[in-house]
């Protein structure tokens, strides 16, 4: 079966959209342009599952190249057969790969090789064929050289015998299944470190199968053995592998049977156990990680997909008592205005003075929404905010200040704000994510975000791609203006990268904004493909083209053109004109290069052109009688926004310093295997408290009241 044939079966999508999409990639094609400007190739594919056939394709990729490298190492050792070739090209799963080529591998000096040079391998093939009833008078015969009694001539025909066991492909697989399906994960706490691992307490004397062991008990698990606060042990019971193992390979009740049933014995618990049990630990972790990055990425998804509130004069305030706070002017276009430090708290509290610094700022400034940062002192800042009497009505937000102080150290930061300290950058960047949430997140690592689930112990290189893939989906969905956009947000842009987007920037900035996509062409490095996949995620505002500040792609201009001659109309006149769109016959406009998915697209755009798919931005009023977790009783009802989705139910900000947790169970009153289902990032929801920790600060809420 050749690598379409695999995607296809395993994707469950046709032979011929499957193809068509490897040739796109392999042709240059990104997820985003494939996804939305190829409809008619890939039969309407969507970006998952085209994602999901270049990564398929990644992986059969890296199989054959394996494949490829056991034939070659098995070849120079002079011992393939076509046989073994073929069985190995007949495979479809890696591990049975390297169980094939188990017996081939240049091994150590084992027992077994020790076994073999002691001449003992005939013996372990009379033994092994279970035939000879007098299996010690056999055995005598071997008894010369290192070998000086009978037990150790059998005791080395069975050590043979076990490497034979341990290397035969049938008894790894039956040893899998059972390992899939009856493993049982059991830990125990390590003595004197009940104290140190109290975070870890639910697994001081855990036991689970694991088949039934959710991903992120896994992630706990693996992280409390690698921080030495528990045992753990992943296995089966023992009898049940070796009553499955001597049901294959154990015939009859004779001295030569009981010899394998021992060698069977001795093979599990040196050689298949510990590498069964590795294999299985790797493959729950692989599925853990895959879990916790899915949850991970549709977090992300949510976050950069956060209400903007545009452009607006922004005051933005990072919060504090002893170094007081940092308050920053923004003006439209996110540029730095003004910076300076007020003092209303404790210890200094010049509330007076503080005062009649906002109020004059405002003013001065023409402010028309304040930022709160949300962390320390954030709701006396909110407080004392919207105590003060200004000239006109101002929105109040508070805005996550996650991964600020990360922004505000980083590289990128330094190179915005060369001139400018910590503290500075860090209330931009609060004000910023408001603006425009998406702009200003792609500039922090996103794993910096606040909205994971045991992210730095999940695979790293998956966790990147995922992510990675995720920034390039949102920010190609939204659509980027290149003439106010930074290089970190054009970088993700579909076919360009980071060298295309400096080069935008240096070519803006010689020869001022663009006015037509047809000068992206100009650009340095911008080849016809880049130029293709990139310039309909592009936008000119104020074009000489109104269609360069759309989401419809320079090789469909033509298309609007015969629209607006067939109606006597200029090209203009169509945009907007819901009544004029909705008349056409759509089917009149086909042709071999634009078919009916890609005429809807366009005349949906038509109607509302360079519409950002996001919501507007709303504001959520918390309880004004919270200031700390002391504050908070059991039964109140609250409003919040849900910070962060895990496997395990949601954290919900309630306004103080402490965000509460809403198990799964308490999200709504019907069974719900996955949060995701039932609650996104930033939602406005109402909780009520049903129990508080001050001491461990922990806050249990629900949501089914």
């Amino acid at each position: 079966m050749n690598p379409i044939e695999q995607l296809s079966k395993i994707l469950n999508i046709s032979f011929k959209q499957v193809s068509k999409t490897v040739e796109l990639l392999k042709e240059g094609g990104t997820v985003p342009f494939i996804s939305r400007y190829r409809k008619e190739q890939t039969g309407g594919l969507d970006e998952v599952q085209i994602l999901d056939i270049k990564n398929g394709l990644d992986r059969l990729q890296e199989l054959e190249k394996r494949k490829q490298t056991v034939i070659k190492a098995i070849d120079e050792q002079g011992l393939l057969t076509d046989e073994v070739k073929n069985l190995i090209l007949k495979t479809t799963l890696l591990n049975e790969v390297e169980d094939i080529y188990l017996p081939f591998k240049k091994k150590r000096k084992t027992k077994a090789t020790l076994a073999r040079e002691n001449g003992l391998e005939p013996l372990a093939k009379i033994i092994m064929s279970q035939n000879e009833e007098d299996i010690s008078r056999v055995a005598a015969r071997f008894v010369k050289g290192e070998v000086k009694i009978n037990e150790e001539a059998l005791e080395g025909a069975r050590f043979i015998i076990a490497e034979w066991v341990n290397e035969r492909v049938s008894v790894r697989n039956i040893t899998r299944r059972i390992f899939d399906k009856h493993a049982i994960a059991k830990s125990k706490v390590v003595k004197g470190k009940e104290i140190a691992g109290e975070k870890f307490k639910d697994y001081f004397d855990y036991s689970e199968l694991t088949s039934k062991l959710k991903s992120h008990r896994t992630l706990a698990l693996l992280r409390a053995e690698n921080e030495g606060i528990i045992r753990l042990k992943i296995q089966p019971e023992e009898e049940l592998v070796l009553d499955k193992l001597n049901e294959k390979l154990k015939h009859g009740w004779n001295e030569s049977s009981e010899q394998v049933e021992l060698a069977i014995k001795d093979s599990y618990k040196r050689l298949l156990k510990p590498s069964i049990e590795t294999e299985h630990r790797n493959k729950l972790k692989f599925e853990a990680d895959e879990q916790a990055i899915a949850v991970f990425s549709e977090n992300l998804k949510q976050l950069l997909m956060t209400a903007p509130v545009g452009q607006k004069r922004i005051l933005a305030l990072d919060p504090g008592f002893k170094s007081g706070c940092k308050l920053v002017c923004l003006d439209e276009n996110g540029e730095l205005i003004h910076n300076e430090n007020i003092y209303p708290h404790p210890p200094q509290k010049d509330t007076a003075m503080a005062s009649k610094k906002v109020v004059s700022i405002v003013e001065r400034y023409k402010i028309e929404i304040i930022a709160i940062g949300n962390g320390t002192a954030s709701r006396e800042t909110e407080y004392f905010i919207k105590r003060l009497k200004f000239d006109r009505k101002l929105q109040v937000f508070m805005v996550s200040e996650d991964g600020a102080s990360i922004y505000s150290a980083s590289k990128v930061a330094r190179e915005e704000f060369p001139k400018f300290d910590v503290t500075v950058r860090g209330a931009v960047s609060i004000g910023r994510r408001l603006m425009d949430p998406l702009a200003e997140l792609v500039k922090i690592d996103p794993k910096s975000v606040g909205v994971g689930q045991y992210q730095h112990d999940v695979n790293q290189t998956l966790l990147k791609n995922s992510l990675d893939n995720v920034v390039i989906s949102c920010v190609n969905r939204v659509g980027v203006n290149v003439n106010t956009a930074s290089k970190y947000l054009l970088k993700y842009v579909s076919g360009l990268g980071e060298t295309t987007a400096q080069n935008i920037l240096d070519y803006r900035k010689e020869n001022g904004d663009f006015t037509s996509r047809t000068q992206l062409k100009k650009v340095k490095r911008m080849g016809d493909k880049a130029y293709e996949q990139s310039v309909a995620f592009l936008r000119i505002t104020g074009a000489k083209n109104p269609l360069d500040n759309s989401a419809v792609h320079p090789e469909s201009y033509y298309l609007i053109e015969k629209i607006a001659k067939s109606l006597k109309i200029k090209k203009e006149e169509l945009i907007g004109n819901d009544e004029v769109l909705n008349t056409l016959n759509l089917s009149d406009f086909q042709d071999i290069k634009s078919g009916m998915e890609t005429i809807k697209d366009i005349i949906q755009e038509l109607k509302k052109p360079s519409r950002d798919p996001r919501e507007r931005a709303k504001i959520l009023e918390f309880s004004d009688k919270l200031r700390a977790i002391s504050d908070v009783i059991t039964g109140m009802e609250l409003n919040g926004i849900v910070t962060n989705v895990t496997n395990f139910g949601c954290f919900v900000d309630i306004g103080i310093k402490e965000n509460g947790l809403v198990h799964i169970s308490n999200i709504c009153d019907e069974y719900i295997s996955n949060p995701a289902d039932k609650v996104k990032l930033h939602q406005h929801v109402k909780v009520k408290v049903l129990e508080v920790d001050t001491q461990r600060k922990r806050i249990g809420l629900t949501m089914n009241f």
